[in-house]
Formats: structure tokens, sequence, C-alpha cells
């Protein structure tokens, strides 16, 4: 059941990465083991980190920045990810 919810979030993100809301990024990075630490005061930036890869840092805004989520694309392999499991 995970796993489904896991294609259809990666498809949303695929899809529209112009529109994509915070909480969708946090759910797709903690679908693929990261975990997410909280901004310190004053910073509206979270890190998101998983041992053995380079930690990934996305503001919270509404909707994140297309540049982010691209990124995100790219750091996951999320196109690649996403022909093997659908």
């Amino acid at each position: 059941m995970k796993e489904k919810r896991g294609v259809k979030l990666v498809k949303e993100v695929l899809d529209n990465p112009k529109n994509i809301d915070f909480k969708s990024i946090k759910r797709l990075l903690e679908f693929f083991g990261y975990e997410c630490r909280q901004p310190g005061k004053g910073s509206s930036h979270y890190v998101f980190r998983k041992k053995g890869t380079g930690i990934i840092t996305v503001p919270k805004n509404k909707p994140v920045k297309a540049v982010y989520v691209k990124e995100i694309i790219k750091i996951l392999d999320l196109r690649c990810w996403y022909e093997q499991n659908c």
C-alpha cells in the first residue's frame, strides 16, 4: 500500500513541479528515507538528511519554488524510479 502512495506522489511531482506544496515534498522525501529537521529560530528552511547522502534544504513556501522541486527530482532520480515502479 505504501508503494502505491509513493508512485502516486512521485507522479504528482513529475507532472507539475511548479505547483507542489511543502507538505507533499516532505512526504516524498520521507518516503525515500529522509528525516526532516525543522529550522532554527528565524529560518524558514527545513533540512532533510539521510545517512550516506547529502542534505537537502527546502524553504517552506506555498508552492515550493520549481527550482527546488527540480533539484529533488534530479537528486532522487525520480523519472527512472517512476519508470521502474509504475
